[in-house]
């Protein structure tokens, strides 16, 4: 099954279809004329036969003009896209609570060379902190993204499908209120984007750490991952 990656932008697509611009448009007339004999020398060049081989992009007139790009998808691939399309926005997972301690702490201070007392003190932590204890580094909570959503669990993968998933990075990440030690936390997960790349797919999902007791969130990270079929 072939599908174009376009199709799965909705709503930015449909505004840039009834709303084209050009970067040229934004130069002064100055400027502009450059703008288009650089675009005219780049259309013979080595880079510019480079982008139109791999479908990238075309250039006439001293335009570049996008091209649909295709991908081959296979067909487990096709499956999950449609389960997951079909839970766009909707809380898909909310996992198990997870106790973190001192003990947990301290080694994770350990691994990264981050001993700072607001971490590792507590004696000090109940005199000087305002939280009057100790609370985890912000990365710790970060770390623990992956079992706290369920994706380390080889007896369990949430995609088994897949031949091999990777975590492809964040697209931003915010700490809105500190974890201390001893607190529950758990994950929820929502997904907000899948779309097809070559071999598989790219999912960005939005996930909120829980802090129990708490109104506010240890941290909100979107999480970008691949799965390769």
């Amino acid at each position: 099954m072939k599908v174009k990656v376009v199709d799965f932008i909705k709503r930015k697509r449909e505004v840039l279809s009834h709303h084209p611009f050009e970067f040229k448009d934004w130069l002064s007339p100055s400027i502009r004329d450059y703008w288009i004999e650089f675009l005219n020398k780049a259309n013979s060049s080595h880079f510019a036969t480079w982008v139109k081989d791999h479908n990238l992009v075309s250039i006439s007139n001293g335009e570049a003009v996008s091209e649909p790009i295709m991908v081959e998808m296979h067909p487990e691939a096709t499956k999950v896209m449609n389960e997951l399309t079909a839970s766009l926005g909707e809380e898909i997972h909310v996992g198990e609570w997870l106790t973190v301690d001192q003990l947990r702490i301290n080694n994770f201070a350990n691994v990264t060379d981050d001993h700072q007392w607001i971490h590792t003190d507590p004696q000090k932590a109940a005199a000087e902190s305002p939280f009057k204890t100790t609370i985890a580094h912000g990365f710790l909570t970060l770390s623990l993204l992956s079992v706290l959503t369920d994706s380390v669990d080889p007896a369990s993968p949430k995609f088994p499908s897949a031949k091999m998933t990777v975590n492809y990075g964040l697209n931003q990440v915010r700490f809105p209120y500190p974890v201390k030690t001893g607190v529950n936390i758990r994950a929820r997960t929502k997904i907000q984007s899948v779309t097809p790349i070559k071999r598989g797919l790219e999912i960005v999902q939005e996930i909120t750490v829980e802090i129990e007791g708490c109104r506010r969130p240890a941290c909100v990270a979107e999480s970008v991952m691949r799965l390769y079929f």
